[in-house]
């Protein structure tokens, strides 16, 4: 069992998502950064769908009740066991009665807490994901609380010490272009806006959190038409459509739906960030900029097994 003494900004309890529920305006949830979530896991011997602790600009002070193995991934939040100082991307042994201290994060926004066995929640269709704009899933379905205690999983396993070799380690201080594919409605725009949009410098303002990330920059041009049945009055408007999950749509500023975000609408989405990137735009910190880089689908999918090539040649370290 551990009991949140401190619950941070946001902690909230993610696994890889639910799915097979969009249809009915169900998101996946799950965790924003997938990467980091699952080779959290790998540290302390889970399985990546094992629940973790996402823990969001500045973590939680948790006290363990009984002895385990612990691992922190993604940003660096100066943790500490005991106040003593405890590195990310690494295992440790945890044991009865140890306070886990976050702080402020100093590079990236987002960090994973993985416990040997996992947050053991109930499952709420087939996830133990937090969803908290209907507060399903997770603990009670909302962000943790002072006085929570969570449940961890029963699950033998060895103490070795495990650490993901420095160069399989992502960085968050300079990070390249956020890839998109465009579509499915870029055709709304202006050739010279869709321009624009691939040369223009992005910012991520306050109101960037797991729904969407919300960025500024400059003005986007829609082409003048006579809208559609179906359709709103104002230019960015198109018949309803589904939003796939990291679909940029304009309604004014450009926002990047993410994990918790609605289904579908009738904003025009002019692009969609590939998937190993949204885990990249997930460790963006508020007023941090950005630019996008158009891809192919072949280079998208060539990315996509690169990231699984990287996360295989994690599992095999660690392994050893």
């Amino acid at each position: 069992m551990i009991e949140v003494l401190e619950p941070g900004i946001s902690t909230t309890v993610q696994d890889l998502g639910r799915f097979g529920h969009y249809h009915i305006g169900m998101p996946p949830s799950g965790a924003m950064d997938l990467f980091s979530h699952k080779v959290a896991n790998y540290l302390v011997g889970n399985d990546e769908d094992e629940a973790t602790l996402e823990i969001t600009y500045q973590g939680p002070d948790l006290k363990f009740e009984v002895d385990t193995v612990i691992a922190i991934s993604g940003a660096d939040m100066d943790a500490t066991v005991n106040d003593e100082p405890v590195d990310t991307w690494e295992s440790h042994q945890i044991d009865a009665g140890d306070v886990l201290s976050f702080n402020f994060s100093t590079e990236g926004a987002r960090s994973y807490l993985a416990v040997r066995g996992g947050i053991d929640v109930p499952l709420m269709m087939e996830s133990r994901s937090t969803y908290t704009l209907i507060g399903i899933g997770g603990h009670e379905g909302r962000s943790l609380e002072n006085g929570d205690t969570l449940p961890i999983g029963s699950v033998d396993g060895d103490s070795v010490q495990r650490r993901v070799p420095d160069e399989l380690q992502p960085g968050y201080s300079d990070m390249d272009p956020i890839r998109v594919v465009m579509g499915l409605c870029d055709y709304r725009l202006t050739d010279e806006s869709k321009a624009d949009f691939l040369e223009a410098e992005w910012t991520v303002t306050p109101e960037a959190d797991r729904v969407g990330y919300r960025v500024e920059g400059i003005d986007l041009e829609f082409i003048e038409r006579e809208q559609p049945f179906g359709a709103g009055t104002d230019p960015s408007n198109v018949v309803d459509l589904g939003y796939p999950v990291g679909s940029i749509q304009v309604p004014e500023q450009p926002i990047v739906l993410m994990r918790d975000a609605v289904t579908g609408g009738g904003y025009a989405t002019i692009g969609t960030v590939i998937s190993p990137d949204r885990n990249r735009l997930a460790q963006h910190r508020t007023h941090q900029s950005f630019s996008f880089e158009a891809v192919t689908i072949d280079e998208a999918l060539a990315a996509r097994t690169e990231h699984t090539e990287r996360l295989d040649a994690i599992q095999s370290t660690l392994a050893k």
